[in-house]
């Protein structure tokens, strides 16, 4: 025999698997509600049976020998044979049946049908008898009419709910009751006349206003917290915090308005999302959802509609300044509008500026716009700072874009009789790159380095899949990066650019006698290297003859210099203009600044020197050099010490730009001519004649670092050595030397010490000067001064002849 069969089965996959402890408890879960299902439906049942029987108890019995309803012909001859003929019988019973006919109902009934009582009425019954039948009731009080409304299940069942519906009253009655409410009224007058309202004092009224005003804060601290809380089951308190907006309490209305605005403002800036909330579609809003999903629907569905409302009231407290009401309000006097809309106008600039990506910014914007050319200077600069923050913080340009639209069309519509600020607020625009016209051939498409084909054949299947995973991880990193591509953010730039260029070219076309024009010169100096290249020949035209109208100011002209070296400097390098009228107007209004209130247009002339000299100075001569350093050398005794610095630092690097310029420190050189500084033309003053003597005053500063940089020029201006200036003031440019040492503040920077005693200083004076030298110092003081303009040159042609 064999070896002995084995007769075990090998188990099958299935069972090895084990059943794990969720999968057992749904089962048992599904058996449990199965069998409790059967059991409600058993109940339901056996309930409806139970029912039933009840109602047949309650019902008549129909007879079971129902006889079949015969035909109308058979019925007649039934009838004419069982009515007896009138003959037989008596006078007195056939009017005692007559009677009994009219009074007794019953009779009239057909006896001869067998239908049942619940069948169903004919068409043709007698409406007499439904009437008859219907019980009479006395009509003591008003009907009430129900409405019924949705049940209430628990644990019992279902349980109907119904309320009463108010009944109208009728006309006859409506007056009946206004005269019964009169009588009743002026039975109060008179209980009231009798007995007069106590009258609160003043302190009373105080104290009474104080309580109800904590009492008002306090239920506006407890929403706001409530809501950012949980704004997600909250939502809806803010409805109720929005309607205390309406405070009707004329004692603490205005107060209340005011607190509810910024609390709402705050509690906005919160719990808004990141992101814009779009309008569901009729699909979306038809299709199943999950439960959260559904509620944050919800949820985003009640922000923008209480944002919205909450806009609404802003704009309207706003209107309602600016029409000036003369109705009379109970609740808000004339004086108080001014002070809601302030904060109404905070409240909408803070919005502008903390939630530029949420929805209505472009409303807000619409609302903002036209308070920056309001005659309140306080609306107006609020307006205006806001609109400057929305621009220094904007990186894409998507709201900027839409804000400049909208200020180029009011200044458009006002037939540019706005305020200068409305368009300087331009200049916090952040563009430094625009999209440039592109050739041919950048724009062709270039051709890839290898075709899938090619791939196929020089690279391995290990490379190629190499290199599908690299791709891969890259545009994975990009997506992570969330950043918005250069090329969209470049073409945003360029059309804000476009549209503010339009703006300024309009103003030096059709105003060029406004007050925006100061703006527009300011902006072109600051964009110019941003223009198309086509317009620098006409624009460069426009500007110099701005110049020499001498309409302008010299803060104007400054800026029109300023814009035409920005246009030179950048891509007009390939034009062939000479800039020479330029340098002359620039030299000659030079002495139009001085210590007074002119002194902070200073830095505008150093911006100009710097782009004018500095970055120009393959294209400057050196006797025009060695002019402006002169000049400036003489402005730097007639402006406050951070000017001076500024000047002097500039000086600096004009020297180290032009090493001959050295010639201006040596004493015993002479050229030919005589150094005119009456004369405006830097190339022909013979600026290479003369010397800075004016760095020996200016040693004797009283502040110390223009004593520093005034001997560091004497010297030379080197970069080492004992007359070498520090790291700190070496490495800073002049404009920012100008703003580190400014007197803004009213102090000095670093602090001057107090010099010495007069007795010490009338003791040098006496020292160093002679007598004879001082008795003629004295009588020349005496003589009253000389207010004719000097002509240097022609007093020494004079002296020369004679």
């Amino acid at each position: 025999m064999g070896p002995r069969k084995n007769t075990k089965r090998v188990p099958n996959f299935r069972k090895l698997l084990k059943t794990s402890s969720v999968k057992l408890a749904n089962k048992l879960k599904n058996k449990q509600y199965k069998q409790q299902s059967v059991a409600k439906k058993y109940k339901k049942e056996q309930k409806q049976i139970r029912q039933a029987a009840r109602d047949v108890s309650a019902k008549t019995g129909t007879p079971l020998d129902q006889v079949k309803r015969k035909r109308r012909d058979e019925e007649e001859d039934e009838m004419e044979e069982d009515v007896l003929p009138l003959d037989m019988l008596e006078d007195d019973d056939l009017e005692y049946m007559q009677s009994m006919g009219q009074r007794a109902l019953f009779l009239s009934r057909n006896l001869h049908s067998s239908e049942p009582i619940h069948a169903k009425k004919r068409k043709n019954e007698n409406v007499v008898e439904q009437y008859e039948k219907v019980p009479r009731y006395l009509q003591t009080e008003p009907e009430k009419e129900l409405i019924h409304l949705l049940p209430i299940k628990d644990k019992r069942g279902i349980i109907p709910q119904s309320i009463e519906r108010p009944i109208l009253v009728k006309e006859g009655e409506d007056e009946e009751m206004t005269e019964e409410n009169q009588q009743h009224e002026e039975g109060k007058e008179t209980v009231a006349r009798k007995a007069p309202l106590q009258i609160l004092t003043t302190e009373e009224l105080l104290l009474l206003r104080r309580k109800t005003l904590q009492e008002k804060k306090i239920r506006i601290a407890t929403l706001a917290s409530s809501i950012l809380t949980e704004p997600d089951n909250n939502i809806k308190k803010l409805k109720e915090l929005r309607s205390m907006l309406m405070e009707r309490d004329p004692n603490v209305a205005v107060t209340v308005r005011k607190l509810v605005m910024a609390s709402l403002l705050e509690v906005f800036k919160d719990i808004t999302p990141c992101y814009r909330i779009r309008p569901l579609t009729e699909a979306e809003k038809t299709a199943k959802v999950r439960k959260e999903t559904l509620h944050l629907r919800e949820f985003e569905e009640g922000l923008v509609c209480q944002y919205k409302f909450y806009l609404e009231n802003l704009e309207q407290t706003v209107k309602d300044w600016k029409q000036m009401k003369k109705k009379k309000s109970d609740v808000v006097s004339l004086k108080a509008y001014k002070g809601l809309a302030e904060v109404a106008v905070k409240c909408l600039c803070e919005l502008l500026v903390a939630l530029p990506h949420f929805n209505f910014h472009n409303n807000i914007a619409v609302m903002i716009v036209p308070l920056m050319n309001d005659a309140s200077r306080k609306i107006s600069e609020m307006c205006c700072g806001a609109v400057e923050k929305l621009f220094k913080q904007d990186k894409i340009g998507v709201p900027s874009l839409a804000m400049v639209k909208i200020i180029s069309g009011l200044v458009k519509s006002r037939n540019y009789e706005v305020k200068s600020e409305v368009l300087k607020t331009f200049l916090a625009l952040r563009i430094k790159e625009v999209e440039v016209k592109k050739d041919s051939e950048a724009i062709a498409p270039k051709k890839r380095f290898m075709t899938c084909k090619e791939k196929r054949k020089n690279l391995s299947r290990m490379q190629r899949k190499w290199k599908k995973a690299e791709e891969k991880l890259e545009q994975e990193l990009l997506e992570t990066e969330a950043s918005e591509s250069k090329d969209k953010k470049l073409k945003l730039h360029t059309e804000i650019l476009n549209i503010v260029f339009l703006t300024y070219f309009r103003i030096l076309k059709k105003a060029q006698k406004s007050l925006l024009l100061p703006g527009v010169l300011e902006g072109l100096a600051k964009f110019a290297h941003l223009i198309n290249v086509e317009f620098f020949d006409d624009l460069l035209v426009v500007l110099y003859s701005l110049i020499d109208s001498g309409t302008l100011h010299y803060r104007e002209c400054f800026h029109c210099i300023q814009a035409a070296f920005h246009v030179l400097s950048g891509q007009g390098d390939v034009l062939n203009i000479d800039p020479m009228k330029f340098y002359t107007h620039l030299y000659k209004m030079l002495f139009a600044l001085h210590a007074g209130d002119t002194n902070e247009d200073v830095l505008i002339m150093l911006q100009c020197i710097d782009v004018m000299l500095t970055k120009r100075r393959k294209q400057v001569s050196l006797q025009r050099a060695i002019a402006y350093v002169k000049r400036l050398t003489i402005l730097a005794l007639n402006v406050l010490p951070n000017s001076t610095i500024g000047i002097l630092a500039t000086n600096r690097v004009l020297m180290n730009s032009f090493p001959k310029t050295d010639i201006l420190l040596d004493n015993e050189s002479h050229g030919s001519g005589l150094y005119l500084p009456e004369l405006d033309e830097p190339e022909y003053c013979n600026a290479q004649n003369t010397v800075l003597w004016e760095l020996h005053y200016l040693q004797r500063h009283f502040h110390p670092v223009v004593r520093r940089f005034a001997a560091h020029i004497s010297v030379g201006a080197p970069s080492e050595g004992s007359g070498a200036l520090r790291a700190e003031l070496s490495r800073k440019h002049a404009t920012e030397l100008f703003d580190e040492f400014s007197m803004k503040e009213m102090t000095f920077n670093p602090p001057i010490t107090s010099s010495g005693s007069s007795k010490k200083k009338s003791a040098m004076q006496s020292a160093f000067l002679d007598s004879d030298l001082q008795c003629q110092i004295n009588r020349l003081l005496e003589t009253p001064s000389i207010t004719a303009d000097l002509k240097f040159a022609e007093d020494f042609k004079v002296e020369s002849y004679t």
